[in-house]
């Protein structure tokens, strides 16, 4: 019994309590072992922590620079300039600015908290065509983007990053399908009409003490298969919650990304993968406050809208039974987001769940 407990406890501390770091350029451009290896470097990461770091993913630095560039250009122009792209109350879809206080993450998990303290700037597809899947999901899903007149290269660039972004995940869906003994392709029917997002998030500094509870984004889980982060290493940022229970920081070199599964994959895992909590929080009282200021920039990919997400095949046996009723990716955004509006209000999509 001793010796079993002795196991027990190591296998308890060898699950990670920290995001790792994977260099994905052996499956871009190795041979079958290379990428089997890099799977299984995403398997375990999926499985004990749910978050990792990529390098090697092959975008070019100067144009991640010019995203910075334009995005803070954007966010650094008068409120007053940056609301006139802010969606009407009332109207559907999920696009343009939102201001300091207009979401709260925490109720994407039925839990009250004062609003996150950030700006966000979001678009959805760049092209999503013009056929009848497109139509039918053009008032949800689809709907135009909101465009700021500056800076004067901000609709370009960011479009050349939503694509390069759409491309990344594609691969990366390849390696989750290798890490979970699929064939490689497995997931590209249903993420080839993706309704994916691009949001930029800009955390002001924070010259008052926030209220009780209030932080930067609050605990929260991501809503569909993966999440992309480019982010920036000031204090005040991203946090990840261990199997063990503690809160842990998230920093990163300039140009890797940070990656983290969501909600739908974790369904489709079975459980396999863990969806984990993550937050972004506020920086320390004793830093100067104009060193606080901190942007981040984040592709959630969102399968098909009518992609249909159920057990994976490689994920269940006798001693593990699907856990979860098959759903579709839109109508379980749809149900996420609806949680997520400020002070609990009704599921319409007038707010946008804000994630870090």
């Amino acid at each position: 019994l001793e010796d079993f407990g002795a196991v027990f406890r190591g296998q308890v501390m060898a699950v990670l309590d920290y995001v790792p770091l994977i260099d994905i350029a052996p499956f871009r451009l190795g041979d079958a072992a290379a990428r089997r290896q890099v799977a299984a470097e995403i398997d375990r990461a999926c499985r004990e922590i749910g978050f990792f770091i990529i390098t090697g993913h092959g975008i070019d630095a100067a144009d991640l620079d010019a995203m910075r560039s334009v995005t803070r250009g954007f966010f650094t122009q008068p409120l007053a300039d940056k609301l006139k792209i802010a969606p009407p109350r009332g109207q559907k879809g999920i696009r343009g600015f939102r201001a300091v206080g207009d979401e709260s993450l925490s109720y994407s998990l039925g839990e009250a908290a004062p609003p996150d303290l950030k700006e966000t700037f979001r678009i959805g597809h760049v092209q999503p065509g013009q056929d009848a899947y497109a139509e039918r999901a053009k008032a949800s899903y689809y709907a135009p983007n909101l465009w700021p007149q500056r800076p004067a290269e901000f609709r370009t660039t960011w479009t050349k990053y939503y694509r390069q972004m759409d491309q990344l995940a594609a691969l990366l869906m390849q390696m989750f399908a290798v890490a979970l003994d699929l064939p490689d392709s497995f997931f590209a029917s249903k993420i080839d009409r993706h309704i994916s997002h691009l949001q930029a998030n800009l955390y002001p500094a924070q010259p008052d003490a926030p209220l009780p509870g209030q932080l930067r984004a609050g605990a929260h889980t991501d809503y569909g298969s993966l999440t992309i982060l480019l982010q920036e290493n000031v204090a005040g940022g991203l946090q990840v919650r261990t199997a063990r229970g503690d809160w842990v920081d998230v920093q990163t070199a300039p140009n890797d990304f940070v990656i983290n599964i969501g909600d739908l994959m974790a369904m489709w895992t079975n459980d396999r993968w863990v969806s984990t909590l993550h937050r972004v929080a506020n920086p320390p009282r004793d830093i100067a406050a104009d060193q606080t200021r901190r942007m981040s920039l984040v592709f959630f990919h969102q399968p098909n809208y009518d992609a249909e997400v159920a057990c994976l095949p490689t994920c269940q046996d006798a001693g593990a039974p699907a856990k979860y009723r098959p759903t579709t990716s839109g109508d379980h955004l749809l149900g996420k987001i609806g949680k997520a509006n400020t002070m609990g209000q009704e599921s319409e999509m007038t707010k946008v769940p804000v994630h870090v």
